[in-house]
């Protein structure tokens, strides 16, 4: 491991600043759940099956952000920042597209995109009954992401914690009254919720948008720049970010399909898979912000040129992946029962998210080192068409069919069905060892 303390004081600076940020946003949706989850399990599920379509849609907007940051961060490492603007120019307006498309398309079609999740009526007229107002939080987040990205780029991250703190109060205290109807406000379950986070989702675009536009001392980005476009910079930027934006895309549809399977065998399955998602996803942004610290880092690294460094460094990131991932499936076991105890749900409904649950204890143990050396060092360092073929492969040609099958086929029982649902976490370990050792993803991308 490198005793080099620039390589120790940014990792863990960023790691620390982007996994509580993920974690404070994701605690957007954990308030959701719980507080929809002890008012009704219906309207929970209804809830849990419009997030898919959002987070579909997240997935998208973090892969044109990420783009963005793999090229950016190579320039920031030779301290060009002008570049850095123009990219974000390019990214905004991108993102901007792609939710304001998926706006009108869940307008125009709200039954038959909650139907695909669930055949349950009343799921279903829970879930368009959030879905009228959740939708309107789309371009804010396209936007808010995007800036964000920019500041990571340049490691600036501890303003994304700030605004998401101040958006998770928000939420949390408009749910508390207008789901259940309290301090004289009306009873609103499911749109309640949904209007907490809206007013969140808000106050962060303004907040992020006032501080990057008006006074992050770095970048220097202005109205003015998002509103010109360079088109050498922005043919890079396609070519560089396309396989990024596939993959997220295509991560965000294998998510969604998990649901739309599992509700389909079972009226519990989609309430626990709801649950034991949600504790899931809240433990995976250690990893997540461990990945996106390592692609900024590596990114900038290879803008230098030290490949000597470049190879301590993974070598490091290596052993650091592997303690985290012993340690969040250590920490997901212990707290499993305790989490629980939060939800008023039925019996049958409660053992099956608890079989999930140590499901996902597995994944956590490999999903560290797989997510933090694929989309982490190997994207970061320049390669980001191996990651999109490798999720094609593994994804798309084993997991997604041999799930079906288990799930349609042969009748298997709803937990093996999610396992091997997870099966890439386990698979993808191989070609990260492989390949992330050898060293032929290490690519200058900058002019």
């Amino acid at each position: 491991m490198t005793r080099d303390r620039s390589f120790y004081d940014p990792f863990i600076k960023l790691t620390l600043a982007l996994m509580l940020q993920q974690a404070v946003t994701l605690s957007v949706n954990l308030a959701d759940n719980i507080m929809l989850g002890s008012y009704s399990e219906t309207a929970l599920s209804g809830v849990a099956a419009v997030n898919q379509i959002q987070f579909v849609l997240q997935q998208v907007i973090y892969g044109i952000s990420n783009g963005m940051v793999v090229l950016a961060s190579q320039y920031w490492g030779q301290k060009k920042t002008e570049p850095v603007r123009r990219l974000m120019s390019v990214a905004f307006w991108v993102s901007m597209g792609i939710a304001a498309a998926l706006f009108v398309g869940v307008s125009l079609f709200p039954r038959t995109a909650v139907g695909m999740f669930s055949e349950d009526a009343a799921i279903v007229e829970q879930g368009i009954s959030y879905l009228s107002i959740i939708r309107s939080t789309y371009l804010f987040f396209a936007a808010t992401t995007i800036f964000l990205g920019g500041m990571r780029a340049v490691e600036k991250a501890k303003i994304a914690l700030y605004v998401s703190v101040t958006a998770l109060a928000i939420n949390c205290s408009i749910n508390f009254v207008l789901i259940k109807g309290r301090l004289g406000f009306p009873e609103m379950g499911a749109r309640g919720a949904a209007v907490g986070t809206l007013t969140a989702r808000i106050v962060e675009c303004l907040i992020v948008g006032i501080y990057v536009l008006h006074k992050d001392e770095i970048l220097h980005l202005r109205i003015k720049d998002l509103l010109k476009i360079d088109r050498a910079l922005a043919s890079d930027y396609f070519r560089i970010s396309l396989p990024v934006v596939v993959t997220g895309f295509l991560w965000g549809c294998n998510s969604a399909l998990q649901t739309v399977i599992l509700g389909h065998m079972s009226s519990g399955a989609i309430a626990a898979h709801s649950i034991s998602s949600t504790i899931f996803l809240f433990l995976k942004v250690t990893p997540v912000g461990a990945a996106s610290a390592a692609a900024v880092l590596t990114g900038k690294t290879v803008g230098t040129g030290n490949l000597r460094k470049i190879k301590e460094y993974t070598k490091t990131f290596q052993v650091l992946f592997i303690g985290i991932g012993i340690v969040l499936g250590l920490f997901l076991s212990a707290i499993r029962t305790p989490f629980l105890g939060l939800y008023a749900l039925s019996p049958e409904t409660e053992d099956l998210a608890n079989t999930f649950i140590l499901i996902e204890v597995t994944v956590l143990l490999f999903m560290p080192y797989q997510m933090c050396m694929n989309t982490g060092v190997i994207c970061g360092g320049g390669d980001t068409r191996y990651v999109m073929v490798m999720d094609i492969s593994v994804i798309w040609g084993v997991v997604i069919p041999l799930s079906l099958a288990c799930a349609f086929c042969w009748n298997a029982p709803t937990a093996v069905v999610l396992l091997m649902l997870n099966l890439d976490q386990y698979l993808k370990c191989i070609p990260a060892a492989l390949y992330g050792n050898n060293y032929r993803w290490v690519r200058s991308l900058t002019r």
